[in-house]
């Protein structure tokens, strides 16, 4: 016996199962579909807005170098000056900032950044970054810079976008909604597209809702480990899945390290230590010796030189190359000797640790420079994409309930044991650390459970056992 396509699917024939002997995954299939139909309808927004805004931020790197190309660049010179000179041009057009940090020219045609703290009219989040020619000591420019990252306004201001929409802590929901949910979405599109494969070497034409869904699964595929992966990374800096990441790397002893940046009482007899808004070069030893010391370490550029933070701390040296495999050893260097004190090598770093970093950089675009880039402009665009073919598909149909059909009465009872109970167990434990992907699920298990009823109230006919349920 065979089965009509359903009205809402336009899918082939398909042999219906007894009723009474339902196969072991149709019940699952059933469940997955509308969990798929669900999360794509009600959080595809979210998505929509992360994917636009992360494809500017992927493109923001190279606008950048074009926007700041006078601050950021230089003519190449002769000879560079000594970094205590560079920074005392800084100064010198800003006396009221404190210095806090120096990132040496890295290229002959680089100019040096050194960062200000205190700057009038610069908000406390914010450093100043003072570009500055190694060769001649002339000042190029000076621009708002956010974090280590070394973002500046432009790509600064599109990835507080995507981050939170601006709006803060509270706005940082919306992204943590979205990384909850993509994987699995991408996930339910996965095990729908290969559980239609039979069924659309069966199928002939190539028109309306059927064409659309073609296009829809065939890009979700390609795309899909892609967004399992900025899925995953995006939640190791989220709020409350991020905290109960970082909590199960300490517990694992997987967090962090970093480099031990204390030094005994001698530091505390050199005057402008600590931020004090003196000259750099005034601090102990100086900040050329500092640097001298980084590099008999193996320290190879680009650096970062982060000047001590009170009288108690020594200078760190590190290094902020972020493309794989990365360069990101440590050094601590104390001021008063200018001997190293402690050093962090990258490759001491626990595993989750460097897959968490290296996550990061692939998730931001630095893992693998432009080429990294590039990937996550085509992958921002697939997710729009997919997110306006999806509600394509919806308008489509055209017919029966905006929700669709719930899930029928019975199904859970339909699924396995044997699958029912780990299925259960993993989403209870996925639902504990990743809130927002657990708090929706229940959410959208409250809705269906509610629409069936209604639906079972009005005495609709629901899915026959042995017949797909395939109303999205």
């Amino acid at each position: 016996m065979t089965t009509a396509p359903s009205p809402e699917t336009d899918e082939a024939p398909q042999t219906a199962t007894p009723a009474g002997r339902p196969g072991a995954l149709r019940p699952l299939r059933a469940l997955v579909l509308r969990l798929h139909f669900y999360a794509g309808l009600l959080v595809a927004p979210f998505l929509l807005v992360a994917a636009t805004t992360g494809f500017l931020y992927a493109g923001s790197f190279q606008a950048e170098k074009i926007l700041y190309a006078d601050e950021m660049t230089v003519p190449v010179g002769d000879t560079k000056l000594p970094v205590s000179q560079q920074v005392a041009a800084a100064r010198k057009a800003h006396p009221d900032g404190d210095v806090t940090a120096v990132r040496p020219s890295a290229q002959d045609d680089a100019a040096t950044r050194v960062m200000l703290s205190g700057v009038p009219g610069v908000a406390e989040d914010r450093s100043l970054a003072v570009f500055v020619d190694p060769y001649t000591g002339e000042v190029r420019g000076s621009l708002e810079q956010y974090g280590g990252s070394g973002a500046l306004p432009l790509r600064t201001w599109i990835d507080e976008f995507h981050r939170d929409l601006r709006l803060g802590e509270s706005g940082r929901l919306y992204s943590e909604l979205a990384a909850s949910w993509l994987w699995v979405i991408a996930g339910g599109g996965l095990v729908l597209w290969f559980a239609r494969a039979r069924a659309r070497r069966k199928v002939r034409g190539t028109s309306g809702r059927r064409r659309t869904l073609g296009l829809h699964g065939t890009i979700g595929v390609w795309a899909a480990v892609g967004f399992f992966f900025l899925s995953a990374t995006g939640l190791t800096w989220s709020t409350y899945a991020g905290a109960n990441i970082d909590e199960l790397r300490t517990a694992l002893g997987h967090s962090t390290p970093s480099v031990t940046a204390t030094v005994g009482g001698d530091h505390a007899q050199h005057a402008g230590a600590g931020g004090s808004g003196g000259d750099a070069a005034a601090d102990g030893v100086g900040i050329d010796k500092v640097l001298a010391a980084a590099r008999a370490e193996g320290l190879g550029d680009p650096v970062e030189i982060v000047r001590p933070a009170d009288a108690s701390s020594a200078y760190v040296v590190k290094q902020i190359e972020r493309t794989f495999p990365g360069k990101g050893d440590s050094v601590a260097v104390d001021p008063a000797t200018g001997e190293v004190v402690d050093v962090l090598r990258l490759d001491e770093y626990p595993l989750l640790a460097k897959l968490t970093r290296w996550g990061i950089d692939f998730h931001t675009g630095t893992l693998f420079g432009l080429a990294n880039q590039i990937l996550l402009m085509a992958l921002a665009l697939a997710l729009i994409v997919l997110v306006v073919l999806g509600y394509r598909m919806w308008w489509q149909r055209g017919r029966g309930s905006a929700f669709g059909r719930p899930i029928p009465r019975g199904a859970w009872a339909e699924v396995p044991p044997q699958v029912f109970v780990p299925m259960l167990a993993a989403v209870t434990v996925l639902g504990y650390f990743v809130p927002l992907f657990g708090i929706p699920l229940a959410a959208f298990v409250a809705v269906d459970v509610l629409l069936g009823e209604i639906a079972h109230r009005r005495g609709r006919r629901r899915y026959g056992r042995g017949v797909t349920a395939d109303a999205e």
